[in-house]
């Protein structure tokens, strides 16, 4: 008697919990990462490397949308190595910010304490907010970034 009973609960559980990961995915203006939206904008933000214009993957967050921002028209960062796997700017505003504990990858732009932009050309774990993921090769990155500081310009529309 008490097995169909657990089994009933079990399935339940299941259920419901599949029920609530395809609401969540299926929520407006929660679509992960994607480059043209944010919320209910659009991004129309380009990120250089030096004079190099990169591809990116912009997060769907708030961050991003402050960042897009404060590069209305443009916004110039002098980065600087850190660490041999990252490059770290100041942003020169505070933004918000949602920090999780990450493992960054080669790629990966993030918000570190609510003013630096770091973009990583290797790997570390700490507390960040995700902004976006620069999309080319990880041996084309190391190029661009693992050979003295850069200068990173957005600019937005």
């Amino acid at each position: 008697m008490k097995r169909p009973v657990l089994s009933v609960l079990l399935a339940a559980l299941l259920v419901m919990g599949g029920c609530s990961k395809g609401a969540d995915e299926n929520e407006p203006g929660r679509q992960g990462s994607i480059p043209a939206v944010s919320g209910d904008r659009e991004i129309a933000m380009t990120l250089y490397i030096d004079d190099r214009e990169v591809p990116v993957i912009w997060e769907n967050n708030d961050s991003v949308a402050e960042l897009e921002d404060l590069a209305s028209g443009e916004l110039i960062i002098p980065m600087s190595m850190y660490g041999g796997f990252e490059q770290v700017g100041d942003i020169g505003h505070s933004i918000t910010s949602d920090d999780s504990d990450i493992t960054t990858a080669a790629g990966d732009i993030v918000l570190y304490s609510d003013d630096q932009i770091v973009i990583f050309y290797g790997s570390n774990s700490w507390s960040y907010t995700r902004l976006g993921k620069v999309d080319l090769e990880a041996d084309e990155l190391t190029d661009l970034l693992a050979n003295g500081d850069v200068t990173l310009r957005l600019t937005a529309e």
